[in-house]
């Protein structure tokens, strides 16, 4: 039998709090979209697609902080669903270029709608200097651990 040494309690971890939160709002959020037979992953794309002229796949990705493998995915998957079309440059007959469709452009307001109210629901309960100062600090410790990627799941 192996001595038992006193450890912290889960919650006692600040990454179980932010975790535990972070799952809810994302799990809501997803599962509202899945009404609209879009993942999160497609709705960050199509949202860094929006109001842009067509863009190469190479350039969303580093836009994104994705790698190149995983937009290919990415917008197989949207153009799919009719969501984003990809064609040959204008500039390039060779290379390709990214754009939302006009059923993509059309759904992302409503989507991003959707996101607005996930937010509400979750964050209600704060105050307009509560959420200012929660975002703040997110934002710090994002900047802070350099972490620059779109998150996409």
């Amino acid at each position: 039998m192996f001595p038992v040494q006193p450890v912290p309690d889960l919650t006692a971890h600040i990454g179980y709090w932010l975790r535990m939160v972070s799952n809810h709002v994302s799990h809501a959020f997803a599962a509202k979209l899945a009404a609209r037979e879009v993942t999160v992953a497609e709705w960050s794309l199509m949202r860094a697609l929006y109001g842009k002229a067509p863009i190469s796949p190479s350039r969303l990705a580093d836009e994104m902080g994705l790698t190149r493998g995983a937009i290919t995915k990415l917008a197989d998957r949207a153009i799919a669903k009719s969501l984003v079309l990809r064609e040959a440059s204008a500039d390039d007959g060779r290379a390709q270029t990214l754009a939302l469709t006009d059923r993509g452009h059309a759904l992302v307001p409503d989507l991003a709608a959707l996101a607005d109210r996930n937010d509400e629901e979750f964050f209600e309960c704060l105050g307009t200097d509560e959420r200012e100062t929660l975002v703040r600090l997110l934002k710090s410790l994002a900047q802070r651990g350099h972490m620059t990627g779109i998150p996409i799941e």
